[in-house]
This record gives structure tokens, sequence and C-alpha cells, in this order.
């Protein structure tokens, strides 16, 4: 909720929240069965007191309009319309239970809330802080050229040509042979794993993963009907010598693994491990997805080639993106496959998206399309190491007797492993209430109850020294 109270109004706060809230009712934005937030996050989101929102939410409910019930929380039970009406309104509540797509697990759409809290120090954001974002430079290529061919119409099923005979470019220095028909423009890894699944696969579908992976923290596959399935990690990368026995007991569909510096665990898969996935993937008609978003921002030396590019059979989908290491928010991404794949995925994001923006392409192609792009990672590579390191440093003054952890060769995660047995949930929780975001192991494997997904590269050195240090005090705390 971006609306809030204005506090030079000579009206009092309470009645402000209470008047904005009913509106919301009697709109029906806010239907019969509605949730309303809590407490804790309408103070939090309207900048007031508790004792604010509580009032505020006691005149609300002396007008019949909400009803509060301890231990779960406040709903909208009423509304003027639905008395006047002759018949009631429509039940949404109904309607959004009985959706298709799965709703984010319960911490993860408080992570998502929390993340628009003024003041909230995120260590666990898994995405470049804005001060390393090249705003300026994008700027200037926004000014068009005159002689530039800039198109606002919507391009073709595959996206720009332009852009995808970059791309081709590009790939070549990471020994990825694809011609342009090969590769498919999307927005954002995301939508290509989404493409995936309901342009490849059928319900019912068991896809492969490391354990822990980021695919627990995203409902794509689920929410199209797919059962997930982990196998486990070790230094080297997922352990590959089960796959086979796996494969044919659980009929499984495909593959899907992040190589390169690993989220959440920051692991790099060994070049030994990648021929060995590849070839035991090969044997067994596997398919291999492949998620390279993090491959360019290596801290100390660039990673192993990609299974991609000692792929000779079309076994790889290969998936890659700006959103990591350029902006997230232009949401530009792509796939490279054999033709066939690519062209049942372009025909699928045709009747879900009509394209990428056009926009967007443009400005990537331009970032890509000679040396600055790679002039900028080194940049960020530079910044993200000394990143890193500091982070390290912390933990090996704070937290030497309380966890152990992972140094990362590239990409933003620490995987932080607490020695003692608390709660990482009321670790969460804590936090939360200290102004500090976490991400827990949960998100990524239920059965993680020790771990958390530290990231340096989006919070300020600063906030990760205070936030770290506090981190450290509310583990102790709860030993």
């Amino acid at each position: 909720m971006e609306w809030k109270p204005q506090k030079s109004s000579s009206n009092p706060l309470h009645l402000e929240i209470t008047n904005y809230m009913k509106k919301k009712i009697l709109n029906g934005e806010w239907t019969i069965g509605t949730k309303i937030p809590s407490q804790r996050i309408l103070a939090n989101q309207f900048e007031v007191n508790r004792s604010t929102i509580v009032t505020a939410l006691d005149e609300l409910s002396a007008d019949g309009l909400v009803e509060s019930k301890v231990g779960s929380g406040t709903w909208v039970v009423n509304n003027t319309w639905s008395l006047l009406a002759s018949t009631p309104p429509p039940d949404w509540i109904s309607y959004v239970r009985s959706g298709i797509h799965q709703p984010n697990i319960g911490i993860i759409q408080k992570i998502n809330e929390a993340e628009a809290y003024p003041n909230i120090i995120r260590l666990g954001t898994g995405e470049l802080s804005p001060d390393l974002l090249p705003n300026e430079q994008t700027k200037k290529f926004l000014q068009i050229d005159v002689n530039d061919s800039l198109s606002l119409s919507y391009q073709e099923p595959k996206g720009s040509l332009e852009l995808r005979e970059t791309i081709s470019h590009y790939l070549k220095r990471k020994g990825i042979e694809a011609a342009p028909a090969s590769i498919l423009i999307v927005s954002g890894a995301l939508q290509a794993l989404q493409l995936i699944s309901i342009g490849l696969l059928k319900r019912g579908s068991v896809i492969f993963h490391e354990t822990p992976s980021y695919l627990n923290s995203v409902h794509v596959f689920q929410s199209a009907g797919m059962n997930l399935f982990g196998i486990p990690l070790d230094n080297e990368g997922i352990k590959y010598e089960s796959i086979g026995r796996l494969k044919r007991q659980h009929h499984a569909s495909l593959l899907y693994t992040i190589p390169s510096f690993h989220n959440p665990t920051g692991n790099l898969m060994s070049e030994k491990r990648r021929h060995q996935l590849l070839e035991v993937c090969k044997k067994e008609a596997l398919p291999i997805i492949e998620d390279d978003v993090y491959g360019e921002l290596w801290l100390d030396s660039p990673p192993p080639k990609p299974l991609k590019a000692n792929d000779k059979q079309g076994n790889v989908l290969y998936i890659g993106s700006v959103s990591k290491s350029l902006s997230p928010g232009l949401r530009i991404g792509w796939i490279v496959g054999p033709e066939p794949v690519i062209d049942r995925l372009a025909d699928i994001k045709m009747q879900t998206d009509y394209g990428s923006s056009s926009l967007s392409q443009y400005v990537v192609n331009k970032w890509m399309k000679d040396e600055l792009y790679e002039d900028y990672l080194n940049q960020v590579r530079v910044e993200l190491k000394s990143r890193r390191d500091y982070t390290v440093e912390i933990l090996n003054t704070y937290f030497s007797d309380i966890a152990v952890w992972n140094i990362p060769k590239g990409g933003f995660y620490i995987w932080l492993q607490i020695q003692s047995n608390i709660s990482i949930q009321k670790l969460f929780e804590l936090a939360l209430k200290e102004g500090i975001l976490l991400n827990p192991g949960t998100v990524y494997d239920k059965n993680e109850q020790r771990h958390l997904r530290l990231s340096y590269s989006f919070a300020s050195l600063a906030e990760l020294e205070e936030g770290l240090i506090r981190l450290s005090e509310l583990i102790k705390g709860l030993k």
C-alpha cells in the first residue's frame, strides 16, 4: 500500500487510516473474507505507532466491517454493498483459493512484503545493490541516436533478431555455438522455466534438481503439476552417481542445475563433475536445464565452461540473463536449445505475453554488442569481491564460534550453517522485528533447519556490518 496518512492533517491519524481502509472495503477492493495485514505490517507501511493501528481496527470492528480472531488475524466480514445488494457479491476469496497457480510459501510472502519496508537491512536479497547498477550509462542509451533502428512494435516471436545475433556472438566466448534461430528472448530466467514447464512437460512429470535448490523457492513447476526430486550436493557439485538409477525409478523428465555459483549455496561445479553429469544424462537420455544467470559474476577466476559448451547432441537447454549482472528491471534473458524446442517455446511465449519489451531488448543489445558490457562486469566483479571479503571478515570476527560457512568464488551467496540447534523460524521473526530481513534455508529445502542464505550483493557495507553483528547477537541469545 503506497498510501500514507497525512501527519500534518487536522484529522487524527487513526481516523485517516480508518477512512482509508473503510473505502477499500466499501469499494470492493477488500471483499468479504479478505485478511487484513497484521498490526505490525500496517504500522510499518503507514509509518505510525502500533497503537494507532489498533484504534483504527477497533473503529472498523465497531462498524461491523471487520472481525478479529486470536491467533488468526483480522478479516473483512461485511460491507454495506453486500447488505444493499439483492444478491450476494461473488465470493472472490474462493476464486483466489481455487486458482491453478500455487501461492508462494508463507515465508516467501513475508520476505516479499518486508523488502518494501523503509530502512530494513536486507541480508538475503539476491540482486545487485542499486549503487552498483549502471543507471547513467543506461540513460545515455535511452537518448536514442537517429541512426539507430529502434522499434516500439511487437518483435518477432523469438525476440529481436539483432539482439539474438549479439547474444549468439557473445555465447561463442563461452564456447557455446548457437545460431540466432536457436535462441529465444524471454523476460528473465523465471519466465524461461515457466515456458519449459507448460510447453514441454506434462502434468505429473518429475524434475530432478540439486538440494537445496532455488526451485523450491518458486512454484513454477509445482503449479504446472510437476513433482520435484532433490539430489544431494558435494563440494564439486551435484552427486551424479545415482542419477541413472533414480531416473529409471522415478521416470524423471529432466534435470535442473545451477553449475556456476549455485543458488543458495554458492557452490561451483568442477569441470570434471560437469563432464560426468553431462555424460550420465546423455546416457540416460535425461535433458538438462542449465541455469547460468550467475556465470559472469566470478570473483577469483572464471568458472569452467558451461555444460552447454560441451553438449553436441542438443541435450541441454541453456538459460542466461542480465537480471543478476546488469539490471533486474530490464527483465531480459534467453533460452538456447534445439530449434524445434525454441520454436515451441516461442509459440507459447506469444500466447502468454506477445514478446518481451522492445525497449528493454534495445537497451540490452546496446550494452552487449561491444566491450561496454565486459568493462562494466569487470567493475562489478571488483565491487562484489570487496563485499564478499568484507562479509567474510565480519563472519570471522563475530560468527566463528556459532557457525560455519563457505567462501564462494563468485555469485552473491554465502551458505551459513548455524552450529547450535535453534529455531530458524524464530530467528527470522526476531530479526525482522529488529529491521533485519533474512532468507532462511527452509525456503530452499524444508529440511534445512540450520542454514541461512546470506547475500553480500545488496546491502551496503555499513548495513552488512550492522546487520551481521546484530544477527550474531540474536543467534547467541537463542542458544
